[in-house]
């Protein structure tokens, strides 16, 4: 849900509070910050994945595709920036309204279907270590990525169909802004969000983090084994990214789960008003701060991905030597070229 409606929806209610003037005077810096560390680090990131020279095993090409959802995602917060500081005024068209709503709506089907996608790899490699091979090839990790992405544009469908500027003659401005043809479809779209964003991957989630837990704990093999301890040491990284993925995201469930008793009118009233709205402000900021932090969950977290930045970095280091070494090279060549045409010049 975007600032526009919330805001509309409490002042239809209540009257303006501090509340909100404090929440709209805190988004801009707040979404600035989400939006310049989200890019450069699941850039980097994604670039680790590019460059390097092994072969992406099934968990890398999840968390790369990961990684272009969250940086997706950021990269569109600044038109949401810019809206903001101009008074909710969207000033960048009806087709970019759409578009940018529709990729904000898709990073969190795609972040939890990826992610439960690399715990049930995870948990996989730890417990079918010798099914690998059949079940866990890179080419049907790819064509699984590519459903994800068309479920998530599916999902995210009524950004185009319910979506359009409108302008708010009491506000004086035009507002990109999500008007439902009933309300029976605010309840449709909690349940989404509910049913494929919790519901379903989280019992899967915590089956397979429960199950590699009690393997990394329990196995001997796996701690002395250097295949094992990289598996170990892929598997801490997935749990880290899971439980800090649940940690941003959970408040925002249950503000759904609370809207979601509001439409039926189990709670009501101005207070419960000004709790589900500015709360849904807070707990979505904190749900999309989630796409900056895996970035560096990777850094600190991952030793594996650390070793491979590592070698990145030195692949990079050493191109760019060699094309000092060659551009030198070329201009001795040049200079001594040049010195015997002089010298063939003077002794003419």
């Amino acid at each position: 849900m975007c600032p526009m409606e919330n805001a509309t929806r409490a002042e239809l209610v209540c009257n303006q509070t501090d509340a909100w003037d404090w929440v709209y005077n805190m988004q801009p810096a707040y979404m600035s910050i989400i939006c310049f560390l989200g890019v450069l680090g699941n850039s980097f990131v994604l670039c680790v994945f590019c460059l390097q020279k092994r072969h992406n095993c099934v968990a890398d090409i999840y968390l790369s595709n990961l990684a272009v959802a969250d940086l997706l995602m950021v990269s569109c917060l600044p038109f949401w920036v810019v809206t903001i500081v101009d008074k909710f005024n969207w000033r960048f068209g009806e087709p970019m309204c759409q578009l940018i709503n529709i990729v904000i709506g898709m990073n969190y089907y795609c972040s939890v279907l990826f992610l439960t996608l690399v715990s049930v790899d995870r948990y996989l490699a730890l417990t079918r270590p010798l099914s690998q091979r059949r079940e866990r090839r890179a080419f049907w990790a790819r064509g699984i990525c590519l459903s994800i992405w068309i479920v998530a544009i599916f999902l995210s469908l009524p950004a185009v169909l319910f979506r359009s500027v409108q302008f708010f003659p009491h506000l004086g401005i035009d507002a990109c802004y999500l008007a439902y043809p009933h309300e029976g479809w605010r309840v449709r779209y909690n349940m989404t969000v509910s049913v494929v964003g919790f519901l379903i991957p989280v019992p899967i989630v915590s089956f397979c983090s429960y199950h590699m837990t009690k393997v990394i704990r329990s196995s001997q093999r796996m701690r002395k084994g250097s295949r094992g301890s990289v598996e170990r040491k892929a598997a801490h990284l997935v749990l880290v990214v899971l439980a800090v993925f649940i940690v941003c995201w959970l408040p925002y469930q249950i503000l759904v789960f609370l809207d979601t008793l509001d439409y039926y009118e189990v709670i009501s009233g101005c207070t419960w008003a000004y709790v589900l709205d500015i709360g849904n402000q807070l707990a979505t900021y904190l749900g999309y701060s989630n796409s900056s932090l895996n970035p560096f969950l990777y850094v600190i977290v991952g030793k594996h991905f650390k070793q491979r930045a590592r070698e990145v970095f030195r692949l990079v280091l050493c191109r760019r030597k060699l094309r000092w070494r060659s551009l030198n090279s070329t201009r001795t060549y040049l200079k001594s070229v040049r010195t015997s045409v002089r010298s063939a010049n003077v002794l003419s």
